[in-house]
């Protein structure tokens, strides 16, 4: 099934989310033609608890998904989903978000408390995507946990529950990521991958599909019906592979150089 990853939405982005945004025109185009494609949204712990139990799905199942916490997730995201009945899953850092625990990272406008709440309560699960956004494998435990925790602590403190899914930062993980993200108490995580999610892939390690700016429509229509993924994103795919190798001889340096300290 598909799982689409969005960002920003947004009709006059900034430079650091412009590649990662999409116009309001363009997600309205995007959400009709997954009703005329018979496709249901579900959340993100709905496909979890599902999987999880053998639970059916819907017929023709997607995800829709958002990063971060931009401020048009609520301006213009919200009216369409709304308009549509349509579950989405929100990923929030929480250390991005305008309030008490801003931390003042943001790449852009971003959500406040208030308007999360009002997500919340139209429907829309709110996940976990770390405090401060930082490449999670290359933390230490004590580092990764924190940030997990913490997260955790803000929106179950905000929102009066606690999240139950996470996506990673970047997309980045690793075997010890998973665990602590698992062992943090969130029962399911997506990664980014540019494929379709499928059940072996486990609950936390489920990949997502990009949507950019650049996503014409009928690239779009093609991406959520499974075909041409591969050659789509060929280059992010070996992009990504070489800077995977790159994380990891990083890692194995602060290892080393810690280890001597």
């Amino acid at each position: 099934m598909p799982i689409l990853m969005y960002h920003a939405v947004s009709a006059a982005p900034n430079d650091a989310t412009r590649a990662l945004s999409v116009t309001p025109e363009a997600f309205g185009e995007q959400m009709a033609l997954l009703g005329d494609l018979g496709f249901t949204p579900v959340a993100t712990a709905d496909l979890g608890w599902s999987w999880r139990t053998a639970r059916a799905l819907p017929r023709r199942p997607v995800l829709i998904t958002f990063d971060d916490g931009y401020e048009g997730v609520h301006r213009h995201a919200l009216p369409v989903l709304a308009e549509h009945g349509f579950a989405a899953t929100l990923f929030v850092s929480t250390g991005w978000l305008r309030g008490e625990h801003d931390t003042g990272g943001g790449l852009a406008e971003m959500l406040d408390w208030d308007q999360v709440r009002r997500l919340a309560a139209a429907g829309v699960e709110i996940g976990g995507h770390s405090h401060t956004h930082p490449q999670l494998d290359q933390l230490d435990d004590e580092a990764l946990r924190w940030e997990l925790l913490r997260c955790r602590e803000i929106i179950d403190g905000e929102l009066g529950a606690p999240p139950v899914s996470f996506a990673y930062p970047y997309g980045y993980s690793s075997r010890r990521v998973r665990g602590a993200v698992r062992e943090a108490g969130f029962a399911q995580s997506l990664a980014v991958g540019n494929a379709l999610a499928r059940r072996r892939q486990g609950p936390y390690a489920l990949r997502r599909v990009t949507v950019r700016r650049s996503t014409g429509i009928e690239e779009f229509g093609r991406l959520v019906e499974g075909r041409a993924i591969t050659r789509t994103f060929a280059r992010d795919r070996a992009l990504t592979k070489g800077y995977a190798m790159v994380r990891r001889a990083r890692q194995v340096r602060r290892k080393a150089i810690r280890s001597r300290v």
